[in-house]
């Protein structure tokens, strides 16, 4: 299965909150129990350094539901403060506990600028 196609707006210098729920091709939802996560963002593919990196190790940023299929991707607003691109990539990994690595969604980002700060 392909990963999905979603693009995302990141508000500079704001909390950011993805709420993701993850199904399988039958609609089922699927248990990320004993799954982790990553996600990272850059300015462009081919670039060597990343702008945030995500994970769902305590703090990481990415906190997944278990059976419920849930995953919630959040970049606090101290870090969004820092985007200074106005436009990146990024995609969304799920790692299975026995080490299958699933693309589970990718897309453009686009980055709003802060005026107020």
């Amino acid at each position: 299965m392909a990963a999905g196609i979603y693009n995302i707006t990141i508000e500079q210098g704001a909390d950011f909150s993805l709420p993701l729920t993850w199904r399988d091709g039958n609609n089922t939802l699927v248990n990320v129990t004993g799954y982790s996560a990553r996600m990272q963002i850059r300015e462009s593919y081919d670039s060597e350094d990343y702008i945030v990196s995500l994970t769902s190790a305590l703090g990481g940023g990415i906190t997944l539901g278990g059976a419920a299929g849930t995953i919630l991707v959040e970049i606090a607003a101290s870090v969004t403060a820092t985007m200074a691109q106005s436009t990146a990539v990024y995609d969304l990994e799920m790692v299975s506990a026995s080490g299958i690595v699933t693309r589970l969604v990718q897309g453009d980002v686009y980055i709003s600028r802060e005026v107020t700060r």
